[in-house]
């Protein structure tokens, strides 16, 4: 599995969003960028879609930014994936030419690789996150 540089921006974005305290209010763009090291146009386009896909909600103004449209426990690594990157668990090619052997080891590989993304939420991710690494 791949994954892009636009998706792990996506994943860090949300866990930053996931990191702040609802009652600071929104996080604006430059300071998720700023504080990730993702450039601040690259990063509207990937909040963008995120807001279109129901992860983040927006305001504006000038203590505008972005935040979280619902609980980081509800948001999933692979729920990110699949809006960045088109992410979609496939099921096995029954008509593969894959010897049965093979075909076994390619089940389970998708499987342990579905397992990951639809088991790990924004709240497991912002857990793991490091205070010295992760301070806003």
């Amino acid at each position: 599995m791949r994954i892009s540089a636009k998706a792990e921006y996506a994943c860090l974005a949300v866990v930053a969003l996931a990191l702040r305290n609802q009652e600071d209010g929104p996080m604006p763009i430059r300071e998720i960028a700023g504080s990730r090291g993702i450039p601040e146009p690259f990063l509207t386009q990937i909040l963008l879609k995120l807001k279109a896909a129901g992860i983040v909600q927006s305001t504006r103004g000038s203590s505008g930014g972005y935040r979280l449209a619902k609980p980081p426990e509800e948001i999933t690594l692979g729920d990110i994936l699949s809006v960045m990157d088109g992410y979609a668990i496939t099921p096995r090619n029954p008509q593969s030419p894959a010897a049965p052997y093979l075909a076994s080891i390619w089940d389970q590989l998708r499987d342990s690789e579905t397992r990951v993304l639809t088991r790990t939420s924004v709240a497991d991710l912002a857990k793991r996150a490091t205070a010295p690494d992760w301070v806003i």
